[in-house]
């Protein structure tokens, strides 16, 4: 068993490492709120209207550890998590009653609308995946979407599924007041502390919350109609320029994007896979280069 719960060598290691997450994370939080009740779910149970940027930040964070975390880390953390859900309910406005957060439905349309989201901005920011690739990313990710509760065999592992299942949601989705508001937030956030780095303040965030709304599917923006349509080159020559500029980031450095314990939780994988035999010179970057593999991992199909 790696010491890494997605191990260097999976694709999963390939699109999580990459700077592109920023984007396609943000890019999820603007899908998943078409779902008006996954949208009143985040906004009746967090502090999502003052801190949307913290919503992600948690994400990250939780990627992080299903991605680059133990086996035992991540089992405590989707633990927490499915407890955490599991308690909290929902107020649908559409019939007046107060449902489950936990709802399977619900948690495969966020699921999917995140994985998907990081798989189709990484692929379209330079990140060089075969289609094989992306097809078993989308496999290796049936595993994560077991720690918030859903059943592998639930959901989609392909790119081809995928696409079936974001089109059997389309009729169900919808621009409400609160999925219109965190458009505008997520365009224009606070943004916390540890995040200053990445771009100067507010004035300097508003292009880059602006890519993220440009990445999402033409459907998707259609039903926002949140900022006039721009050449689709003109965006991806812009989410190749962000990549690049993100991934020369040092390493040590971008961790300061995640809360301290996940920070840790980054350190402990560098010395645990060090031990393992990986050449962790280069960070764990550097581990997307097979090269840097010890021989019992050379075996493993890429």
């Amino acid at each position: 068993m790696s010491a890494t719960v997605q191990p260097p060598e999976s694709v999963t290691w390939r699109v999580h490492i990459d700077r592109s997450m920023w984007v396609g994370g943000v890019r999820s939080l603007m899908l998943q709120a078409l779902h008006p009740m996954a949208m009143w779910g985040v906004w009746q149970n967090s502090n999502f209207q003052e801190d949307p940027f913290g919503r992600l930040q948690r994400t990250a964070d939780f990627v992080g550890v299903a991605t680059f975390g133990t086996h035992e880390e991540i089992d405590v953390l989707a633990r927490k998590v499915r407890d955490i859900h599991r308690s909290l309910r929902i107020l649908n406005h559409d019939t007046g009653r107060k449902e489950r957060l936990d709802q399977p439905e619900l948690l495969l349309w966020v699921h999917c609308a995140e994985v998907y989201s990081y798989l189709q901005v990484a692929r379209r920011s330079g990140l060089l995946l075969t289609d094989a690739m992306a097809d078993r990313y989308l496999d290796e990710q049936r595993h994560t979407a077991t720690y918030v509760g859903l059943h592998a065999e639930d959901v989609p592992g392909s790119v081809a599924e995928m696409e079936q299942y974001l089109a059997s949601m389309r009729p169900h989705l919808r621009v409400t007041e609160e999925a219109a508001a965190t458009v505008r937030f997520l365009m224009w956030p606070t943004m916390p502390e540890n995040l200053k780095f990445l771009a100067p303040g507010k004035p300097g965030y508003f292009p880059f919350g602006a890519l993220c709304y440009y990445s999402l599917p033409d459907w998707a923006r259609q039903m926002y109609g949140a900022l006039p349509e721009v050449p689709r080159p003109a965006v991806t020559a812009a989410l190749r320029s962000f990549r690049l500029a993100m991934n020369s980031v040092p390493e040590k450095l971008h961790d300061y994007a995640f809360a301290k314990p996940t920070r840790e939780m980054l350190e402990r994988a560098r010395q645990n896979l060090g031990a393992e035999g990986y050449d962790i010179s280069k960070g764990l970057y550097g581990l997307r280069d097979p090269r840097s593999w010890p021989s019992s991992a050379l075996g493993v199909r890429r």
